[in-house]
């Protein structure tokens, strides 16, 4: 399985996890102030989110750069 494939699913998967911490986060809010770590819960799949989703959009522009498909602008 290629490296790209793993992070991909991985970025799936930490997305559905993301999607359940504000989603408890909202539920908890509704029962009065909610405790502080469920505040920040989201903070940690939100950062995985990020990097992991940087590097599928640079990837197709990696992929041209390696097999040498330059783009020339005129």
């Amino acid at each position: 399985m290629r490296a790209s494939h793993l992070i991909r699913q991985a970025h799936r998967w930490v997305s559905i996890l993301f999607t359940l911490t504000v989603v408890a986060n909202f539920v908890a809010m509704t029962q009065g102030t909610p405790p502080a770590w469920i505040t920040y819960s989201p903070l940690l799949p939100l950062a995985l989110l990020m990097f992991s989703g940087l590097y599928l959009f640079v990837l197709p522009s990696l992929a041209r750069y390696r097999s040498g498909r330059r783009s020339v602008s005129a």
